[in-house]
């Protein structure tokens, strides 16, 4: 039987890895993504990392069946001449294929009901306490609801970003800007960008943004050659301030952790307000201008500004809890330099990823992510079947010897701070004739 197919090689695929030249294979089948990618709701970031390469895998993960008809139209009319597909990935897909069948993509449980019910106690609760009671502790505790309120809401935006939790996607889209910018006063889209770059080049040292923290931490010495982030487009300068900072980040965790949201902020703002194409630019501005007209309302309404300062502290330190567990995560586990591979999909999550071990009554607590890996493997997979699937994760993992990290929090902090405390020792010896300021003298020489 004559096979009439065109075919091309892995190695004429990768070629096509630009912005104006951009193909992708997904189960031995070439597309041309180019001008797709402008409209591709995950952006182009994802593409563009992932591009001259297969990625079923990927596409897999992060689309529901539906999407795979529309991928015809962008079909050039070759195939991969050497595909191969690893028998991790055979049992990968397997794995999503029976979870598919079981409907449990679509299965979402009653969390989300649960979850927008304790968010608008929490507010209430945070509101009259600061309106309607004079104690100082009181002020205080509702300070605190306000930063344990922060928490649930970006579980929320995280399942939401993942999957459509409500209805329809027009609801969906409500509920992240009502939720996230109006709430929290970090945009959706800003967390859509980078958190999108993240699962595709997660623990890359250059790819993945949750990993690039310079001046004030780094996870490994890598980062001491002044890599360039592909996601910013900008080189992770490491100078004599860098230095300084790294080599006391072990101290510093903790503080830089409590005012994390001051950078989260920041980042919104700049993403917002500048010339990068930004879907729903307006709603996102809307919702921004919203938080930032009720959260000083409501801080202003406090008897004195030493109230006020504490207030907005405390609201910090307990959200503080959430950015700590999202470094757990990551930072002391595997990292790598260069653009994430299709091929080894199953394999990077496994590296790059740490489990929190916790009781099932804790979960509502972590918001799901403390099956990390779980997670990483199926985005869209709802929360509330997360720690169902975790056994059979499990045993894929040892059937392939592939890590299968799961810790207490209490370990996860201790193996973060090792790792962090190991680059800072690196960061005091490297580069030594660098030069060094008096400050830097005067710390490491008396300690």
């Amino acid at each position: 039987m004559v096979d009439n197919k065109k075919y091309i090689s892995s190695d004429e695929l990768k070629k096509h890895n630009k912005s104006d030249d951009l193909w992708i294979s997904i189960q031995g089948k070439v597309y041309n993504v180019t001008d797709w990618a402008k409209e591709h709701p995950g952006g182009d970031i994802p593409l563009m990392n992932l591009s001259g390469q297969d990625v079923t895998d990927a596409f897999i993960a992060f689309h529901p069946g539906t999407a795979w008809k529309y991928l015809d139209r962008f079909f050039t009319g070759y195939y991969l001449k050497d595909f191969k597909v690893s028998e991790v990935s055979m049992d990968y897909r397997r794995l999503h294929s029976e979870f598919s069948k079981a409907g449990m993509f679509e299965k979402k449980g009653h969390g989300v009901i649960y979850s927008l019910c304790f968010v608008a106690l929490l507010l209430f609760t945070c509101v009259y306490g600061v309106l309607c009671c004079d104690g100082f502790w009181v002020h205080m505790f509702s300070g605190g609801l306000l930063g344990f309120l922060w928490m649930q809401v970006a579980y929320l935006g995280h399942d939401s970003g993942h999957y459509q939790i409500m209805t329809t996607r027009g609801f969906n889209k409500f509920v992240q800007i009502l939720t996230g910018n109006c709430l929290t006063g970090i945009s959706i889209a800003w967390w859509k960008w980078t958190h999108n770059a993240h699962h595709v080049a997660c623990n890359s040292l250059d790819y993945d943004p949750d990993l690039q923290h310079l001046p004030m931490l780094a996870v490994s010495s890598k980062l001491f050659h002044s890599l360039t982030s592909q996601f910013y487009g900008r080189k992770l300068t490491f100078d004599s301030l860098s230095r300084f900072f790294v080599s006391y980040q072990h101290i510093t965790y903790y503080p830089v952790m409590c005012v994390a949201r001051v950078n989260l902020y920041l980042q919104t703002l700049l993403l917002l307000f500048s010339k990068r194409k930004v879907p729903d630019r307006a709603l996102n501005i809307l919702g921004i201008f919203v938080f930032w007209s009720w959260f000083p309302l409501l801080v202003s309404c406090l008897p004195n500004w030493n109230e006020r300062v504490l207030f907005v502290l405390t609201s910090f330190f307990v959200c503080s809890v959430q950015h700590i567990q999202f470094t757990l995560n990551h930072f002391a586990a595997d990292v790598y330099v260069g653009a994430p591979k299709g091929n080894d999909w199953f394999e990077k999550q496994t590296s790059g990823t740490i489990d929190i071990a916790c009781s099932s009554w804790m979960d509502w607590f972590f918001g799901g992510l403390q099956f990390q890996l779980e997670h990483h493997l199926f985005p869209r997979l709802p929360r509330c079947h997360l720690r169902n699937v975790s056994p059979v994760v499990r045993e894929l993992c040892k059937k392939h010897n592939l890590p299968y990290r799961s810790l207490s929090f209490f370990e996860a902090n201790l193996w973060t701070l090792r790792t962090l405390r190991t680059a800072a020792l690196e960061a005091r010896d490297f580069s030594k004739p660098m030069p060094k300021n008096l400050l830097w003298e005067a710390v490491n020489t008396h300690g």
